[in-house]
């Protein structure tokens, strides 16, 4: 180790040891509108942004507009008569606050078909990259290379009125987002099943293409597409890709830049990126178990052995949430409706049964039950997508929606600047030492 690395390592040692002890002993002390323990722990739960598209409560899940998971799957248009919601109506009810009629979500359907191309070279772009390149990677450099046709940025540079500012990020997150579907689809043609493209259906919904594009052809996938895509788009700023799009735009970067940083947030593994980690969890347990069909007592057995190694059960807990995700209730019906015997996920649902109570017992656990992520994994095996490194850009892909919608609000009610006040650990510890 070189001197400067290892002296490093000494003093990071050294304060990463003091912290931990004050977070300990006066994690609850405020220090004017926070405590010690926000300013220390990811400012958790400082109320801090305004994000009219969602709100997410601890015990009933997120609501979109005021409305449930349950309630959205209800009231949304469906497709050609389908059970399940067009994201068309979710991002329509996220904009304006309104469920729209069937003919307005088919009419936005119709739109985003009309901005759908995808300029060559974007493709140019992707294919210069290795073909192991992670699918996150490909696909932020993919809209990246889309930014050149950011009608924001031209306008910007012409002299735009700030009262024109939402008029142009209007236009932007409409042709990102009916863009997205090609390029991911494209990511996903070109990684893993040599470059064999699939043309666009446009008989088919913004959902039902996605599907179509991938190379999945059973009906069924495509409502999974529907659910998917809706229940993931949002859920309220506070969490990390949502936030990181949201505190990029403020600096007045477009919609290209700024989703583009929030993808890099997504494709963290304590975010976006855990969907991949909990299938992979359920691959190696199998592996290890040597059986798709373990009894209970063995999975008990292994998640003991995982814990037993300083991991998590991935899947299991959230920042928030102190009850089942209503994303996994959802996908769990859906499971029960259209796949009859699955034996992955009969082990999601058997995991459901015994992980909770485990996890309590050990104490430390504010939320023992899984997340949205902790069952698509399962679903998406089923039909064959069994590429898990591929699952965060299909959250990607749904994302979109939320943010980019919040983003036009932001631009329409003229957010400034996110600048929040950072401290230095002399000054926690001087001003604890005077309180």
């Amino acid at each position: 180790m070189d001197i400067l690395k290892k002296k490093f390592h000494e003093k990071a040692s050294a304060l990463k040891a003091e912290l931990r002890a004050i977070a300990k002993e006066q994690g609850g002390t405020q220090l004017d509108t926070v405590s010690v323990k926000q300013v220390l722990g990811g400012m958790r739960g400082v109320k801090s942004m305004l994000w009219e598209t969602s709100q997410l409560d601890a015990q009933e899940g997120i609501r979109f507009r005021g409305y449930s998971i349950p309630e959205i799957k209800e009231k949304l248009p469906k497709f050609k008569g389908g059970k399940e919601p067009m994201p068309e109506g979710l991002f329509w009810l996220m904009l304006v606050g309104e469920i729209p009629t069937q003919e307005e979500a088919e009419a936005l359907s119709d739109e985003w078909e009309k901005r759908a191309h995808v300029p060559e070279h974007v493709f140019n772009t992707l294919n210069n990259l290795p073909k192991d390149t992670h699918p996150m990677t490909q696909f932020t450099i993919g809209i990246m290379a889309l930014q050149s046709e950011s009608i924001f940025a031209k306008r910007y540079a012409e002299g735009m009125s700030k009262n024109d500012y939402w008029d142009a990020t209007f236009e932007d997150s409409m042709n990102l987002i009916a863009k997205l579907p090609v390029i991911a689809s494209n990511i996903y043609r070109r990684t893993y099943h040599n470059s064999d493209f699939i043309d666009a259906d446009t008989s088919l919904d913004w959902s039902g293409n996605f599907a179509h594009m991938l190379g999945f052809k059973d009906s069924d996938f495509s409502s999974l597409m529907r659910l998917y895509l809706t229940i993931h788009a949002d859920h309220e700023g506070g969490n990390a890709s949502a936030h990181t799009v949201h505190l990029v735009g403020s600096t007045l970067s477009d919609a290209y830049n700024s989703f583009a940083a929030g993808m890099n947030s997504l494709a963290g593994p304590l975010h976006g990126l855990a969907n991949q980690e909990v299938i992979k969890w359920v691959f190696r347990m199998i592996e290890s178990l040597g059986t798709t069909e373990p009894t209970d007592d063995q999975i008990k057995q292994y998640i003991h052995d995982t814990l037993d190694k300083g991991q998590v059960i991935p899947g299991y807990g959230h920042a928030v949430l102190r009850q089942p995700d209503p994303r996994f209730v959802a996908q769990r019906e859906f499971a029960k409706e259209y796949i009859k015997d699955s034996e992955i996920v009969k082990i999601v649902w058997q995991l459901f049964d015994i992980v909770p109570p485990i996890l309590q017992g050990l104490g430390k656990v504010k939320n023992p039950w899984p997340n949205v992520d902790a069952h698509s994994g399962a679903i998406l095996v089923h039909y064959g997508l069994k590429e898990y490194s591929f699952y965060t850009v299909l959250f990607g892909v749904s994302r979109a929606l939320g943010v980019l919608a919040a983003l036009c609000w932001s631009r329409a009610l003229g957010f400034p600047l996110e600048r929040p006040k950072s401290v230095t650990s002399e000054w926690l510890k001087n001003e604890l030492s005077n309180s």
